[in-house]
């Protein structure tokens, strides 16, 4: 059961990096253009900051100390038996 959630959780996790990734890319590509005056989505990935971006962030984080910690516990209860 334990192996099951952990699996879980990591595929979680990874696609979460991607979506972080995903927005740094745009934010990093939208800012250069709005400096060269090309539009490219700045705006939008504002207005995607606060309902996307902003919690995939926290789960991503979240998610990483979840996981490192079941896997200290169970380190811990493994090495005890």
């Amino acid at each position: 059961m334990k192996d099951k959630i952990l699996n879980w959780l990591n595929l979680i996790l990874v696609v979460d990096v991607f979506l972080v990734l995903f927005g740094f890319g745009w934010f990093a590509i939208a800012v250069i253009g709005q400096a060269t005056g090309v539009p490219l989505g700045l705006d939008l990935w504002h207005q995607l900051w606060q309902p996307l971006f902003n919690p995939a962030i926290g789960i991503l984080m979240g998610g990483a100390i979840l996981s490192g910690v079941i896997n200290w516990v169970s380190r811990k209860f493994q090495s005890n038996q």
